[in-house]
């Protein structure tokens, strides 16, 4: 039995009807109601991302009973998905299937300097309406998972890009004098200013009052 897509959902991944491999002339089609339909289970960038360390490899056997183990580092919310993101990757880059595969570790890693602004360098290639497309961005932020999650957020924005179509190919942090982007490179004043056009004052005022306060000053 072989499950085919409806053309109309496609772009949703749902499976629409059931047909049997009869010849040609003779391929019945049964329809299912909708709670009998089956969904691929695609990544959403939910929250904000997380930086997780992912190694596998294939199931010993008595021919290979060593085999090589394999390290990805995956952005995804929560481990589950980053798993499933694993084994996405392993199987289209060394045709290792989940039935033919286990994971011997799945470790969150955080950031050593959490409280320090960095610049960061992404490179990626997402999935368009038209094709496929390499990028390179720069985000300021204080982890990877930070930046990574603007990312998401940008392209999304911007492109039009889904979560399941974006592979981060690499990631750096990159210094001052590298970075490249205008939206980058103006917070790199080290006297740079921000005008506050409404302010409170500061000085004593009662708990209640009747008159609201007055926030703009010229």
């Amino acid at each position: 039995m072989i499950w085919c897509k409806d053309s109309h959902l496609e772009k949703r991944g749902r499976f629409q009807s059931v047909c049997w491999d009869p010849p040609p002339h003779h391929m019945i089609l049964l329809q299912l109601p909708l709670f009998l339909r089956v969904e691929i289970a695609i990544m959403k960038a939910k929250g904000k991302l997380k930086e997780y360390h992912v190694v596998g490899r294939r199931i010993p056997t008595d021919t290979l009973k060593t085999p090589p183990l394999f390290k990805m580092r995956i952005f995804a919310p929560d481990h589950v998905v980053a798993k499933s993101r694993y084994w996405y990757f392993i199987k289209k880059l060394k045709k290792i299937k989940k039935t033919r595969g286990e994971i011997v570790l799945c470790q969150q890693r955080y950031e050593k300097r959490p409280l320090t602004i960095k610049n960061y360098g992404i490179w990626l290639r997402y999935d368009s309406r038209s094709g496929t497309h390499n990028m390179y961005r720069e985000y300021r932020d204080m982890s990877t998972a930070g930046a990574v999650t603007q990312c998401y957020r940008d392209m999304g924005a911007r492109h039009r890009a889904r979560a399941h179509s974006i592979q981060i190919i690499r990631i750096e942090a990159i210094a001052a004098g590298k970075c490249r982007r205008p939206a980058v490179k103006q917070f790199h004043n080290s006297k740079i200013k921000f005008p506050m056009p409404h302010q409170t004052p500061r000085h004593y005022r009662d708990r209640f009052t009747t008159a609201k306060p007055k926030t703009y000053f010229k």
